[in-house]
């Protein structure tokens, strides 16, 4: 047995690792069922303005990223884009949602989408911050 610590994970080592998980974890659920979902605006001048990258995970639909710019926020881009990601996401099959964001983030932002609170992690990812977990039921 050979026993490797790096900091430099190749993609090769990654795709290794993971094709190995998706197998194991296809005995239980389809693993075939994981599909990446991007939402993007631009402005008129083709700039990145706000985005959404999340992905689906069997009945859930899981955003990963979620970012607006700062001349674009409170302009109700990060609502569409919510709503956008969650329509798509019924028409592949999901009926539920998951985020997380930290207490520096949008906690109140996915709550007023309509996720709730699930859980919280102290001290994350430092001291006197929070990693904070939502989600939302019934998509449908």
């Amino acid at each position: 047995m050979n026993i490797k610590i790096t900091h430099e994970v190749t993609s090769n080592d990654t795709e290794e690792l993971l094709a190995g998980l998706r197998d194991y974890n296809s005995q239980f659920i389809e693993t075939g069922s994981r599909k990446p979902l991007g939402i993007f605006c631009r402005n008129d001048a083709g700039v990145l303005i706000g985005g959404l990258i999340a992905s689906r995970k069997g009945l859930w639909l899981c955003i990963d990223y979620l970012w607006v710019s700062d001349d674009a926020r409170g302009k109700g881009l990060g609502g569409i884009m919510i709503k956008k990601a969650e329509q798509e996401a019924v028409k592949i099959g999901c009926n539920h949602a998951l985020v997380d964001t930290f207490s520096f983030q949008a906690a109140p932002f996915y709550e007023k989408q309509g996720y709730v609170l699930q859980m919280s992690l102290k001290d994350c990812p430092k001291v006197g911050m929070q990693r904070h977990y939502l989600t939302k039921e019934n998509l449908i």
